[in-house]
């Protein structure tokens, strides 16, 4: 891994995009409130809520970036400072306790430093653009009386929708390690194995390889499996404490990477001893419907030819009644990102893009059949980056 975070020039274009949004639509400054947008503007992984702890991400018109956060960051923005990640010099923070030593803004009068920094900027009327809604910051009116407020969230949806060649490289890299993650799991399911157990034991081999593949990065794992009939339930049962594996079972695991920020999604089934014929049918229908998803990955096809493509698949196999969800999602800085409304959108994919292709067959009693695929939307083919087998012979696991 040559890059281990997004340099300076990356940050500086994307501010310079905002920059230009703002000028086109009569704009004095941007407001950045969201964890995953904060993250996107700045290299910054916000470690408060901003619902209990709120901070502002602001890039003006003209002039400096600047912060606004909580003193609970202060070390760790100190240490991504030192690391060269935190794209942004200007950070300011307010206290949420009071304080005898220092004379500064305290957690009633966060906005008031907001707007401080805004008139310092003299941003002090017109209107402000926010990627969420503004209640948070609606406080820096009382002080600022001429200032408005506006969400502009589509912007910072449009800008992350096609990742460059970096964020690719993070994903890719951290589609290996979901690699190794299914390769773990094969080698630790048995009937008899408390489910939960098998799936910390592949997520504590998971960390340590991750710690020796990106040293000095951000390596955050997921892995969530469930056994038998209850994988027939997407998201699980809301139960499960004792799920136990049993010879028969099928099951649906879910191992997610999250390499400096960006996701990976990488889902198998595993028959655990002989399918039943059922069993198989809905394997190999499951199978076919994600590589029929995957091949529309191309730029230009539409949006919704994806999912059309899968519920082919499963329609013709005879499993049409057993779809429970869209074949697919965006993928980025967050696990789901847009479009969230895939069988319904006619627009043309983009190259770059990067989407999940898992439709699933779900039988009561019997249990699920998802295959999730992480793929980079191609100019002529589609990239599919995680490349565990999906095949019905390798998935099953001799007992």
């Amino acid at each position: 891994m040559t890059v281990r975070f997004l340099p300076p020039d990356t940050f500086r274009e994307r501010h310079e995009r905002v920059r230009r949004f703002l000028e086109h639509e009569d704009y004095r400054a941007y407001v950045v409130m969201n964890p995953d947008n904060f993250y996107y503007m700045s290299g910054f992984f916000l470690d408060v809520a901003p619902w209990e702890r709120p901070v502002a991400l602001v890039i003006p018109l003209q002039g400096k970036p600047f912060i606004i956060m909580n003193e609970l960051s202060t070390n760790h923005v100190r240490m991504a400072h030192e690391r060269g990640s935190l794209a942004i010099s200007d950070v300011y923070f307010w206290r949420e306790h009071p304080s005898s030593t220092h004379r500064t803004y305290t957690r009633p009068q966060w906005t008031e430093l907001l707007a401080a920094k805004l008139k310092e900027r003299g941003i002090d009327r017109g209107m402000l653009a926010c990627d969420s809604p503004h209640e948070p910051i609606a406080p820096v009116r009382e002080v600022l009386s001429r200032i408005q407020l506006k969400v502009e969230s589509e912007l910072m949806i449009r800008m992350r929708t096609v990742k460059d060649e970096l964020e690719l490289a993070f994903i890719r890299e951290g589609a290996a390690l979901s690699d190794f993650g299914q390769e773990v799991f094969r080698n630790l399911v048995r009937p008899g194995e408390l489910m939960p157990s098998v799936d910390a034991r592949t997520l504590n081999e998971m960390i340590v390889k991750g710690a020796e593949m990106f040293p000095e990065c951000r390596v955050e794992c997921r892995v969530f499996s469930l056994t038998g009939p209850a994988s027939a339930s997407p998201h699980g049962t809301g139960a499960g404490s004792d799920m136990t594996i049993e010879a028969g079972h099928g099951i649906v695991n879910i191992i997610i990477v999250r390499l400096n920020g960006y996701v990976v999604e990488n889902e198998r089934t595993w028959m655990v001893g002989e399918p039943s014929e059922l069993q198989a049918d809905a394997f190999t229908a499951a199978e076919a419907a994600t590589e029929a998803a995957a091949e529309q990955m191309v730029a230009g096809n539409p949006v919704s030819s994806i999912d059309a493509a899968a519920q082919t698949v499963i329609e013709d196999r005879g499993f049409g009644e057993h779809i429970n969800h869209r074949t697919g999602h965006g993928i980025g800085i967050a696990g789901h990102e847009w479009p969230d409304d895939v069988a319904f959108n006619h627009r043309p994919l983009m190259a770059g893009e990067v989407w999940s292709a898992e439709p699933g067959i779900y039988l009561y009693g019997v249990g699920g059949f998802r295959h999730d695929d992480t793929v980079i939307v191609g100019t002529e083919a589609p990239e599919v980056l995680t490349k565990c087998s999906k095949n019905l012979a390798d998935q099953t696991i001799t007992i």
